[in-house]
C-alpha cells in the first residue's frame, strides 16, 4: 500500500478570524474555503505558545516551548520531530521557509530534512524581522540642519509638554517625505513572497518521483511591514495603493509616541494590506496543490494548513505579536487537515472542541499510519477525527514576558505568562505582576471582562490544577543538556569581532 504523503503549509502571523472558512466575512482564503468543504476543520485550535519562537516547538517536536527550561530556543540535537520521524520512515523531506530567523538551522530546525533552505542572508545578521519603533521608521536618515536641530530639541524633549507631540508628528511627517519613495511594493518586502517559496517546492517535488514526501512550507506574506502584491490587492478588489503610501502606512503603525486612539486612525487601511498578504497565500497554496494535482500526488497527500500564532489590531491596545500577552487573536490559529478517503462536507468534518497544536505532529502521523515517538508530549487525535467524535480537551499555551529578542540570553529568563484553555473558560496566569484572569469566553468573546475572583471558583480552582500539574513536568534532562551545549558551542565559534546578530522587535 502506497503511503501517504504530507504537505503542511504554516503561515506567520495568520488570525484565525481572517479566514473565510474560520467565518471571516472578506474573501481572503476563496480556494481554501473550497477545500474546507472535504477536510477537517478546528474551530478552536490553540497554538502552544507565541510568537514563532514559542510556537514552533509544539508544532514540529509535540513538546510545549519552555519544556526544556526558558533559557532554551528552538529544538535540540537529537530531538524527534515530524520529519526526523518521516525520514527514518524513508519519506523524502524538505522545508522551505520564507526567511524567518527563528526557524532557521541556527534553532535546530533542519532536523530531519534532506532539503532544508530558509532563505536568510547571512544566518542571523540581516535584519529580515526588525520593526523600527520610533517615529521615523522606514525613513532614510536626516541630515544636515535638519539633523542637528533634532539632535538638539532631543536633549530638552521631556520638558517640551503638549509641544513634544507636535514635534514629534511634525518631525514623523517630514521624514516620510524627504525619504525617497520605492519604486514597486516589491521594493519594500522584507521577506520573500509566497511565489518563490512555492516555485521552489514545485521544483523539489518534481525530483522526488514516486516516494512519499514530507513537505513543509513557511509562508510570511501577512507578517509587517505589510507589503503585500499588488496583484494579491487586486485580487482582494482594494483601491489602488502607492508605494508611498504602503510605506507610511507600515511606519504610522510602528510608531511608539502615539496611543491606540491615534492609531486607529489608519487601522482599516494596514488591515487591508494584512489581509492582501493572506490572499496571496492563497493564491499560491492553490497553485501548490494544483501542481500536486497535476503529477498525481495530491491523491494520496495529508495536507494540514494552520499558523504559528495569530496578530493584533488594537484589539486589546496593541500590535503585532508581543510575548507578553496569550489572548485569543494570537493564541487562536487557523486549522484545517485534509486526508485521501475522508471526503465529505464541513459540518461532518467540522471537529468540536479544543485543539492544542500540541497534538497535530502525532495526530498527522497516525493519519499516516505511523507510530509518534514516545518523546512527544502531544497525543493523536486522529480516531476521534476519523469517527466524527467530538472532543473535550485543554490548550496550554506559554510564553515569556518581554522577551521580545531572545538571542539576548537573559531576556529569556523573564517571568512566564501562561494561560489554560478549555472550550467555554480560559484562565491567563501573569507571573510578573502575580495576577490571575479567568474569562468566559461565550459571554465574552474578546476578553475584555475578567470574571470577578468569587466567579466560577470550581472553574478557577479546576484550570489552576491544570497549571500547577504543567509546571511540575520534569525536564528532558538529556535533551536540555544537549540544547545548551549546542548554544555553547555557537557562542564559542563566533568570531571575535563580530557583534551578536539582534532582530529588533521593540513594537512585539
Amino acid at each position: 500500500m502506497m503511503r501517504k504523503s504530507i504537505l503542511l503549509l504554516t503561515v506567520d502571523c495568520l488570525r484565525a478570524d481572517h479566514v473565510g472558512f474560520m467565518g471571516y466575512g472578506r474573501a481572503t482564503t476563496p480556494f481554501l474555503d473550497a477545500l474546507a468543504a472535504e477536510s477537517f476543520v478546528f474551530p478552536a485550535a490553540i497554538v502552544a505558545g507565541a510568537p514563532t519562537y514559542y510556537s514552533f516547538p509544539a508544532i514540529l517536536a509535540s513538546r510545549y516551548p519552555l519544556a526544556l527550561g526558558r533559557d532554551v530556543l528552538g529544538l535540540a540535537p537529537g530531538e524527534p520531530t515530524l520529519a526526523s520521524v518521516l525520514k527514518q520512515a524513508g519519506y523524502a523531506t524538505a522545508s522551505f521557509g520564507a526567511a524567518n530567523p527563528y526557524i532557521s538551522s541556527r534553532f535546530g530546525y533542519e532536523l530531519g530534512f534532506d532539503t532544508f533552505r530558509d532563505f536568510l542572508k547571512d544566518e542571523l545578521t540581516a535584519p529580515f524581522d526588525r520593526k523600527h519603533a520610533d517615529p521615523q521608521a522606514h525613513a532614510v536618515p536626516v541630515s544636515g540642519w535638519m539633523s542637528r536641530l533634532n539632535r538638539a530639541i532631543q536633549k530638552v524633549r521631556p520638558s517640551l509638554g503638549p509641544l513634544r507631540l507636535a514635534y514629534d508628528e511634525l518631525y514623523f511627517q517630514y521624514c516620510q517625505r524627504v525619504t525617497p519613495a520605492a519604486e514597486s511594493l516589491d521594493a519594500l518586502r522584507r521577506f520573500p513572497a509566497a511565489e518563490i517559496i512555492v516555485d521552489h517546492a514545485c521544483n523539489w517535488l518534481a525530483s522526488v518521483g514516486d516516494k512519499p514526501f514530507f513537505l513543509w512550507l513557511h509562508l510570511m506574506d501577512p507578517h509587517a511591514p505589510y507589503c503585500p502584491k499588488e496583484q494579491a490587492l487586486r485580487l482582494m478588489e482594494c483601491d489602488p495603493v502607492t508605494p508611498f503610501r504602503v510605506r507610511y502606512l507600515n511606519s504610522f503603525w510602528n510608531r511608539s509616541d502615539i496611543g491606540p486612539r491615534r492609531l486607529a486612525w489608519h487601522r482599516d487601511e494596514v488591515m487591508n494590506l494584512y489581509d492582501a498578504g493572506i490572499r496571496w497565500v492563497d493564491e499560491q497554496t492553490r497553485r501548490l496543490i494544483e501542481t500536486l494535482r497535476l503529477s498525481k500526488k495530491w491523491d494520496d497527500c495529508i495536507f494540514a494548513f494552520t499558523a504559528d500564532h495569530g496578530e493584533e489590531f488594537l484589539d486589546h491596545g496593541g500590535r503585532f505579536h508581543p510575548p507578553s500577552r496569550l489572548s485569543e487573536e494570537l493564541i487562536r490559529v487557523p486549522l484545517l487537515v485534509r486526508v485521501p478517503g475522508r471526503a465529505g462536507n464541513s459540518k461532518k468534518n467540522g471537529v468540536k472542541g479544543v485543539f492544542s497544536m500540541l497534538h497535530l505532529a502525532p495526530t498527522l502521523l497516525e493519519a499516516a499510519q505511523l507510530l509518534a515517538p514516545a518523546a512527544f508530549q502531544g497525543r493523536s487525535y486522529w480516531p476521534q477525527m476519523y469517527a466524527a467524535e467530538n472532543f473535550d480537551a485543554i490548550a496550554i499555551s506559554e510564553s515569556v514576558a518581554g522577551c521580545t529578542n531572545p538571542l539576548h540570553p537573559e531576556n529569556r529568563l523573564r517571568p512566564r505568562v501562561l494561560s489554560v484553555r478549555e472550550a467555554r473558560f480560559k484562565l491567563s496566569l501573569h507571573f510578573d505582576t502575580k495576577r490571575d484572569e479567568l474569562y468566559d469566553l461565550e459571554a465574552d468573546p474578546g476578553e475584555n471582562a475578567p470574571l470577578a475572583p468569587a466567579a466560577q471558583k470550581p472553574v478557577r480552582r479546576h484550570l489552576l490544577e491544570i497549571a500547577y500539574l504543567h509546571l511540575q513536568r520534569a525536564r528532558d534532562e538529556r535533551l536540555r543538556a544537549q540544547a545548551r551545549l549546542h548554544e555553547l558551542r555557537l557562542e564559542w565559534e563566533k568570531p571575535a569581532n563580530r557583534a551578536s546578530p539582534v532582530i529588533s522587535q521593540p513594537a512585539h
